[in-house]
């Protein structure tokens, strides 16, 4: 049977340029690889004949023969390709794109980035707080001390990880790579260098304070601002004062993450606030005057108006939290309950029976819900 056209194969014509036949073999090769179509009993030979296509256009003298003589041009052995000796041995671009591939296809197995020399001088982690404030200090703001236990810069060796502040040594194992390829099967596999655990470079002589890390543990005390308007879940970042990098890397930064705690007298609800205030049974009948507390330590006298019933809320604007980083402040919502008196002389006791013997039309609600609850028992004996 006729071989494939080349050009066909990789789906791109005779002008296309080196890039667009790797992108063209990167497509292809994903998209055929036998670990992808386990139901496709061909998958293999289309994986080769794709990559022995590869091969040839993508050597220059190759590809003039095989443009100028087809097939032909490597019949009899002469350059033969890697497809049809069984294995894929091309050139260092045939072998960056094959790797490409893979770790498109697998991800990387050294866990990091490509070339693994780079990653000597590694970013520390972020580090996270859990600060717990009152509601007081969510409202003023504060400044306080933390203790933050972390990995700081060695001193000894000024963070290099070597005794004396020396520089690190390439790997000899990886020559600085921080990978290591072997061939299994008809595909090449990396994985991270055993000898310098994927940073390309190795201390031969240890520093003997941090052991190599270039970084010791330790606690430090920061100063920090928690502005005022800061709730539950607040966020605030320090740049540069997490975790030591590894040997002389930077410092990831420290989160810290605010949670107000409850309060006794008020609750909170975004930039509002609400305080539930007991009123006596005749402040609550003739009306009067009491006084609220605020957020801020000071008080606020609230007129409570005649006849007023257990859940009226009375506004006091700007009296609750401010906005973080802004200039508005919430409001303070005043829940009236009425309370019932309790263990009454026998005085009170005539006083309040004379007052219901009086009668009138002065209890509304009271009024209204009997006479649905007489309405509903009429329907129900008229069913």
């Amino acid at each position: 049977m006729a071989k494939a056209d080349y050009y066909d194969l990789l789906g791109v014509g005779k002008n296309a340029s080196a890039d667009e036949l790797k992108k063209a073999y990167r497509n292809k090769a994903k998209a055929l690889h036998p670990d992808r179509n386990s139901d496709n009993p061909n998958a293999e030979e289309q994986f080769k004949a794709v990559n022995e296509a590869y091969d040839v256009l993508k050597d220059a003298d190759k590809k003039a023969a095989y443009d100028r003589f087809g097939h032909a041009a490597f019949e009899g052995g002469n350059g033969a390709s890697a497809g049809q000796r069984g294995g894929f041995q091309g050139g260092g671009d045939f072998a960056s794109a094959f790797s490409d591939v893979f770790d498109d296809l697998f991800g990387n197995f050294a866990g990091g980035q490509r070339g693994g020399g780079q990653q000597r001088a590694r970013r520390g982690s972020d580090l996270r707080y859990n600060l717990r404030v009152n509601l007081e200090d969510a409202y003023r703001g504060k400044q306080t001390t933390l203790t933050v236990p972390t990995s700081v810069g060695c001193e000894t060796c000024s963070g290099t990880g070597a005794e004396g502040g020396a520089e690190p040594s390439t790997c000899p194992t990886c020559s600085g790579m921080g990978k290591v390829r072997a061939q299994q099967g008809f595909f090449t596999v990396e994985r991270t260098c055993p000898t310098c655990s994927g940073r390309g470079q190795i201390i031969k002589n240890p520093c003997k304070t941090c052991g190599g890390a270039g970084r010791v543990e330790k606690e430090r005390s920061l100063s920090v601002n928690i502005p005022p308007g800061v709730e539950t879940g607040t966020r605030i970042r320090l740049a540069g004062e997490g975790e030591a990098g590894l040997r002389g890397g930077p410092p990831g930064d420290l989160y810290i993450f605010i949670e107000v705690a409850d309060h006794q007298i008020f609750e909170r609800d975004g930039a509002n606030l609400y305080c539930r205030i007991p009123v006596s049974l005749t402040t609550a009948a003739l009306g009067g005057e009491i006084e609220a507390p605020t957020i801020d330590g000071g008080r606020s006298r609230v007129k409570v108006p005649a006849g007023v019933q257990s859940g009226k809320q009375l506004r006091l604007r700007a009296k609750g939290m401010p906005a973080l980083r802004g200039a508005n402040f919430g409001d303070l919502y005043i829940e009236l309950a009425v309370e019932t008196p309790v263990n009454l002389t026998q005085k009170q006791k005539d006083l309040l029976k004379d007052f219901e013997a009086a009668g009138g039309n002065n209890s509304p609600d009271t009024q209204d819900f009997f006479s649905k609850v007489k309405t509903f028992w009429d329907g129900v004996k008229g069913a």
